[in-house]
């Protein structure tokens, strides 16, 4: 057993530890998270900067100190990988749900539609389900199946982007997602 000095040492420590967890957890599910993490990345890089300047200045406490700040943040990204695979499943919910939102609202004056554009080029699929799902969309009636649909552009004309018949040869077939999972090429 160790003496009772090393007790005293490490309860403030656990105790600062379940604090700065259960303080990152509330933040995290009371925010919007792209706010956390770009919160989490600066205060990586000033604990970088810390670790280098007690490297320089060569004192005991700091470099502990930036030990213990270490630590913190790969338990910190342990958290959050844990629960990114424990809510695996509702996070691919999730994204199925926005990637329908987007087909149904496509148009080209949003920003959105460049997203789904580099999605549907890039994976080689149309459609969340499938390309006859642009069928009910306030675009299709206008435009047709976007040209991001289009295997070869060349072959895709207005014509054949309005009609669903021909444009099953010239657009992707494939769905972009399945239940919430993303195909590969």
């Amino acid at each position: 057993m160790s003496p009772p000095s090393r007790r005293l040492q490490t309860k403030p420590v656990i105790t600062c530890l379940k604090t700065f967890l259960i303080s990152y957890s509330l933040i995290f599910w009371s925010t919007n998270a792209p706010y956390v993490l770009i919160g989490t990345g600066s205060a990586i890089v000033i604990f970088g900067l810390f670790g280098c300047f007690a490297t320089c200045r060569g004192s005991p406490w700091m470099l502990k100190l930036y030990a213990m700040f270490l630590t913190l943040v790969f338990l910190a990204e342990l958290v959050a990988g844990i629960s990114g695979f424990i809510f695996r499943h509702e996070i691919k919910d999730i994204l199925d749900k926005a990637f329908t939102h987007a087909v149904t609202n496509y148009n080209t004056t949003d920003s959105q539609h460049n997203t789904l554009d580099t999605i549907q080029q890039t994976v080689g699929c149309c459609g969340a389900n499938k390309y006859t799902d642009w069928n009910g969309t306030a675009y299709f009636k206008e435009y047709g199946i976007p040209e991001s649909c289009c295997i070869n552009k060349t072959h895709c004309t207005p014509a054949v982007l309005k009609d669903l018949d021909k444009a099953a040869t010239e657009v992707y077939t494939q769905m972009c997602t399945s239940g919430g999972k993303y195909r590969n090429k």
